[in-house]
């Protein structure tokens, strides 16, 4: 063992830098197919702190937790599949919703056309590489093509999992340190590795309706002022980010919100729920051509499965018999048929029928097929594609031009991967 991985070991023996232990790993790289959800249990797993947005692509950067000094560690970059699924607060969410510094799970693949990728692509076992420099090997993985992104307490909720305080130590400016392990909510919790999480005044603790301060827990009488109290396992569910570490520490992570209770969590979701619903009635429904039916003179029958992860109601306002229309959009879910909105240029016809395929749907899709008909049917409208669908009963509304084509070519408008750093 060299001196760099000896003083990784060390750093990681002494540190505890992992909040969830070693990244599941699957055993051979695996492609997505197109028009095919991919299976979640054959994804890379991984986690890291958000470091940069590129919203209207879908595509963010990452900086990936691994053995070493977490700091040192550039953004990765990675892009959203179609279908992905977002969650943030325990609900379905965009990109946008989610603020720089948190942390998140990813489960991830190699990209499934490596020559439209909007990321770099790199060699398919570039996780097993040492990235030098004491970072360590996992911080490049090559599958940064994302079917499932969560925040923490989405990814407790999802596996059924809580945290349990142990110690709370404070300072006088009301920071401090707080000892927790994740266990499962139910079952052995033997196994499950005390971590130590900073905190400070800014950190919101959630209680039923009240947001609370460190400095109202202190007045309570549940925290002390100064110095350490058992916390007595008590069960809550956290938010973590990441913020630079004093004391010459090289990784640790920050708790930014504390959920003390089910009902502070639900309203968390719910608020986090209605952001969305109005996000996607503005931007429509994005669904996978399964088949289409072609007529004479432009008409046609398309079939159709409208993608997973979002709220209930908004698969409701899918009903056979009304009217809807459809756009083409490419794989970062942006229309190309003309300016301003999907509607511009849209398909337009009636819903034949709405079905409930059996069985669980994969993660990505929401086992839901429309059946729909048009009199002029787009080129853009083939099986295997992707498109957004709008019912009759949601808006119309101008996009803003960053997240439309309009017919020239993106890269003169848009960043393509040269952006990004070679690895």
């Amino acid at each position: 063992m060299n001196l760099a991985r000896s003083f990784r070991y060390l750093v990681a023996l002494c540190v505890g830098v992992s909040l969830v232990g070693s990244s599941a790993v699957a055993e051979e790289p695996f492609r997505p197919e197109e028009g095919k959800f991919p299976p979640l249990d054959k994804a890379h797993v991984y986690r890291g702190e958000l470091a940069f947005v590129d919203h209207a692509n879908r595509r963010c950067s990452l900086r990936v937790e691994g053995d070493g000094m977490f700091f040192r560690n550039s953004p990765h970059p990675f892009a959203l599949l179609p279908y992905a699924e977002v969650r943030y607060h325990g609900a379905p969410a965009d990109l946008r919703d989610i603020p720089l510094g948190t942390v998140l799970h990813v489960h991830a693949f190699l990209p499934p056309d490596p020559k439209t990728s909007v990321v770099p692509v790199l060699p398919v076992d570039n996780k097993t590489k040492d990235a030098d420099h004491n970072r360590g090997a996992g911080i490049f993985p090559a599958e940064n093509h994302v079917l499932l992104l969560e925040d923490e307490p989405s990814h407790c909720r999802r596996v059924g999992k809580v945290w349990k305080l142990k110690e709370v130590d404070l300072k006088n400016d009301q920071a401090g340190m707080i000892v927790a392990r994740r266990v499962p909510k139910t079952g052995d919790d033997t196994k499950a590795i005390e971590q130590e999480m900073t905190f400070d005044a800014a950190t919101r603790i959630w209680r039923g309706r009240e947001v609370l301060t460190v400095a109202d827990l202190i007045a309570d009488g549940a925290w002390p002022r100064s110095g350490k109290k058992a916390l007595n396992d008590q069960s809550v569910l956290l938010g973590i980010n990441w913020k630079p570490t004093p004391n010459g520490l090289f990784t640790r992570f920050h708790i930014c919100d504390i959920w003390l209770d089910d009902a502070a969590m639900d309203r968390a979701a719910h608020r986090q729920t209605e952001t969305h619903k109005a996000f996607i009635r503005s931007r429509w429904m994005a669904a996978k051509v399964d088949a289409v039916e072609y007529g004479k003179f432009g008409h046609a029958k398309v079939t159709a499965t409208l993608f997973g992860g979002m709220d209930e109601s908004l698969y409701a306002d899918f009903k056979k018999g009304d009217g809807a229309m459809m756009s083409p959009v490419e794989s970062t879910l942006k229309h190309n048929h003309g300016a301003y909105s999907p509607a511009h240029m849209a398909c337009k016809g009636p819903l034949l029928d709405v079905t409930k395929l059996d069985g669980n749907p994969p993660t990505g899709s929401s086992g839901i097929q429309i059946h729909f008909e048009t009199d002029l049917i787009l080129e853009g409208v083939r099986p295997g594609r992707v498109v957004r669908v709008r019912p009759s009963n949601w808006p119309v509304v101008n996009l803003p031009r960053e997240e439309y084509l309009g017919g020239s070519s993106p890269e003169e408008r848009f960043p393509t991967p040269a952006i990004f750093p070679k690895y």
